[in-house]
């Protein structure tokens, strides 16, 4: 395991995961502007590598804010991208959990391992704030992970800022 004081690299069982950073952007265009990865919401898809810079810019100025964000997801003994995950901190107060597979690594239960971590990490950074896992009602394998991970259902509602109605699965009571 990793010193968890130390979000940047964190070793898991199986996963390296390391801090997204302007390196990845070749990996993460080709994970994420695979359709099959965006099965769950293919409008997510990324159409160029400006839309993938621009979100590592995003996830970079998080790791800068709040000392937590996404990791890119490695296998520890081969060293192939397994996919992106970890937890953001969003307004109006909680940590988004979240990751991204390659599709071939779909099925192994590398989103469960990852998200274990997310949470661990970001209740060492802000305990006070909750762990959200937004899930579209038609994703039945995230949503296996999130109860797999003790999130409970909250049922559907709007996530903030973005309006259309999710389950929102969470390690507490939601006040928002």
């Amino acid at each position: 395991m990793s010193d968890d004081r130390e979000p940047y690299l964190v070793s898991t069982e199986r996963l390296e995961l390391r801090r997204v950073g302007p390196e990845d952007l070749d990996a993460l265009y080709a994970l994420n502007s695979d359709p099959a990865v965006w099965r769950h919401l293919p409008e997510g898809r990324h159409t160029g590598p400006g839309v993938t810079e621009a979100w590592i810019e995003r996830c970079t100025g998080h790791w800068e804010s709040d000392g937590v964000s996404y990791w890119m997801a490695r296998h520890r003994e081969s060293g192939e991208v397994i996919g992106v995950g970890g937890a953001q901190r969003q307004n109006p107060g909680f940590w988004n959990l979240y990751y991204r597979l390659a599709h071939d690594s779909w099925g192994y239960g590398y989103a469960t391992e990852i998200s274990r971590a997310a949470i661990r990490i970001a209740g060492q950074h802000s305990p006070e704030l909750p762990v959200v896992a937004w899930i579209h009602a038609h994703n039945t394998g995230s949503r296996a992970v999130a109860e797999r991970l003790g999130l409970r259902d909250y049922g559907l509602r709007p996530e903030p800022g973005k309006g259309e109605p999710m389950h929102a699965y969470a390690d507490r009571d939601l006040t928002f």
